[in-house]
């Protein structure tokens, strides 16, 4: 999944960044609104993190303009005013959920959590398909049970085809949610990892190709 970060201290920034990163994300940051606005509104984004409190650009009206603009990406807020007026002006901007600061980032990572699989339509924190086990809160995943290695590529191709489950995406898709902006955009690296991650599923026939269309994540036919 591909966040976008968008709070002016460095620091924080940094922060949250890391603990995303650290948590299988792929991430791009922004530390002002204009720059913020630009990403969210050019880039396809899982989820957003925002700060309400930017320079250029306050984070109630990048908010605005993105849902103007129809962006339907979730969005988390981050505030540092405990008025209720101010969270309410957040969720009436557009946004799914908020956290007040000071916070501890465990919280930023459940709520970013909840938020993607609601967007994409699951309740649970651990999505299945066939023998397929995703543990979205701990990054793992297993097969009937048994551990699955994978490098960190491979884990965000097999979260996002898991969270799209019987969707047809795309390889441009692909590319642009499990890669930052600074990725090169003509590589072939996703049919290699697609390789990859089918060798280690093993005899488990998950992954179809829809010739000229991309890849589809779909429960394995009886037998």
């Amino acid at each position: 999944m591909r966040i976008l970060v968008v709070e002016d201290d460095k620091d924080l920034n940094r922060q949250i960044c890391e603990a995303l990163t650290d948590a299988g994300y792929v991430v791009d940051r922004a530390f002002d609104g204009e720059e913020g606005h630009f990403l969210g509104d050019t880039e396809p984004y899982d989820a957003v993190v925002l700060d309400i409190g930017l320079p250029q650009m306050d984070g109630i009206s990048v908010l605005e303009r993105w849902r103007q603009d129809d962006r339907k990406m979730p969005v988390l807020i981050l505030t540092a005013r405990d008025r209720w007026s101010d969270k309410v002006a957040g969720i009436d901007a557009g946004a799914d959920d908020y956290v007040t600061k000071p916070f501890h980032i465990e919280e930023v990572l459940a709520r970013l959590r909840a938020l993607i699989r609601r967007a994409a339509g699951h309740a649970s924190t651990e999505l299945r398909c066939g023998p397929v086990r995703l543990d979205t809160k701990a990054s793992k995943a297993d097969v009937d049970g048994i551990p699955l290695k994978l490098t960190s590529h491979e884990y965000r191709l097999l979260a996002y085809l898991m969270h799209h489950r019987d969707t047809v995406v795309s390889r441009t898709e692909l590319v642009e949610h499990l890669y930052d902006q600074d990725f090169d955009r003509d590589s072939n690296t996703i049919e290699v990892f697609v390789g990859r991650l089918r060798k280690k599923l093993g005899d488990v026939d998950l992954i179809e190709t829809v010739r000229g269309m991309g890849y589809r994540l779909r429960e394995p036919e009886a037998g």
